[in-house]
């Protein structure tokens, strides 16, 4: 059976769909059969992000209602043989995600694949609600500023108490936190939270320590994962995030102001 990955916030903008699909990347490159998912239903920023906007015909709102099967709706990507993307509708509403639904959709993946991953919305909506609810693992992301934290701290008592593994009182929902946009000098100015800072009031398991980068952006733009750029420090963090997920013991980086050389001594402005 698979196992299923919540990938959340209590914020917009801190990085889900970033995470969703790099962490995807991620574990296909390193052999196991992956599904992403995108649960935002109305906006479908996955399929951009993955680069198979264009060969979108039918989505998982389609599967859901029987309008499509599983196999019609399911994108293969073109890098890697390993991972599948499922995307959403752009033109229904939110409540088209039934418990039911979603569940079927879930268990019918479960039977060929290793991790199926869970794009949420954020916060508390509905979509977001369907996809915590048959979580095993969940990434809650943040970026190391006040009410992204406080948020996504909200968030960690809905998946203690909303999700199917809570209601049916099985083993509780293993959680990770994953911190993005992160800016050493920021954090030594004190115009951003630090490691720490999150951590006193997010007290879970630190998966990554993903850092402020262009890449990032420029990798949405051309349709790529930021993991598969493997020059940028994003790409590693992401790198060391599906590591860590699989066991890897690895130090954290990126949390420290980089040294400079001499000549950025010399010319320091």
């Amino acid at each position: 059976m698979a196992r299923i990955i919540v990938v959340t916030s209590g914020k917009g903008g801190v990085g889900k769909t970033t995470t969703s699909a790099a962490v995807s990347m991620g574990l296909a490159m390193r052999g196991h059969r992956t599904a992403v998912i995108d649960f935002d239903v109305g906006l479908r920023n996955l399929d951009l992000i993955m680069g198979c906007e264009r060969r979108v015909v039918y989505d998982f709102v389609n599967v859901i209602n029987e309008e499509a099967n599983l196999n019609q709706a399911l994108i293969k990507d073109k890098r890697c043989d390993n991972l599948y993307i499922l995307p959403t509708s752009q033109t229904r509403e939110k409540i088209a995600l039934t418990k039911d639904g979603v569940g079927r959709v879930i268990e019918e993946l479960s039977r060929s694949f290793d991790y199926i991953i869970c794009d949420s919305p954020a916060g508390i909506e509905h979509g977001a609600m369907m996809a915590m609810y048959y979580a095993d693992d969940a990434f809650i992301v943040v970026n190391p500023e006040i009410s992204s934290v406080r948020d996504s701290d909200r968030m960690l008592g809905i998946l203690a108490s909303k999700s199917r593994r809570a209601i049916t009182s099985s083993a509780p929902i293993r959680e990770y936190l994953l911190i993005t946009r992160y800016d050493p000098e920021r954090v030594k100015k004190t115009e951003m939270m630090s490691v720490d800072d999150v951590q006193d009031i997010i007290s879970i398991e630190l998966l990554g320590i993903v850092p402020e980068s262009k890449s990032v952006l420029n990798a949405s733009n051309s349709g790529m994962p930021v993991v598969l750029d493997r020059d940028s420090e994003a790409g590693q963090a992401y790198i060391d995030v599906v590591k860590r997920y699989l066991g890897e013991r690895i130090p954290h980086r990126f949390t420290d102001v980089p040294k400079k050389g001499i000549f950025g001594r010399l010319f320091r402005e």
